[in-house]
């Protein structure tokens, strides 16, 4: 792929360039999208948005580690599709939205098994698939929030 496919999906539409903390903004701007973005108030929106940033996002982030290095802080492609996967069927109130980004920045940060693992893996795919993890982890940890709050709520 091109280095400029890369810095525009890559860098997730130029927010990835942000100098300061880019995987939170990026995290930050998708976790605003589901909320505002009736698109994404519905399964099969949300489906295809995590599935979509994954596959876009393998290719564009190769090509940006080739010209930045490894796992450069400009690919934030991954926090989106984290950030997707994260939200997956998760009913889109403010409460929700917040706690699935707070969670999901804990364990992007912190990287628990077999996430750091996956960070290994070559290129684009490594890039990718431990933000998948965080957001598989913080998809459960919705799962029990949202009952909780059912439960005693």
């Amino acid at each position: 792929m091109s280095l400029r496919f890369g810095q525009i999906f890559g860098t997730f539409f130029g927010v990835g360039f942000i100098p300061v903390i880019p995987a939170t903004w990026t995290s930050l701007v998708v976790a605003l999208l589901y909320y505002w973005v009736p698109q994404l108030h519905n399964v099969p929106g949300q489906v295809i948005f995590a599935f979509g940033t994954l596959l876009i996002g393998i290719p564009a982030c190769t090509a940006l580690e080739k010209r930045y290095g490894e796992d450069p802080k400009q690919a934030t492609m991954d926090e989106a599709c984290g950030m997707g996967v994260a939200l997956l069927g998760v009913d889109p109130t403010l409460m929700n939205v917040a706690v699935a980004f707070i969670l999901f920045r804990i364990f992007d940060v912190l990287k628990p098994q077999p996430a750091r693992k996956l960070e290994e893996l070559p290129g684009g795919l490594g890039i990718m698939l431990d933000d998948v993890a965080a957001g598989m982890y913080t998809r459960v940890s919705m799962l029990v929030f949202v009952s909780a709050i059912a439960a005693f709520g």
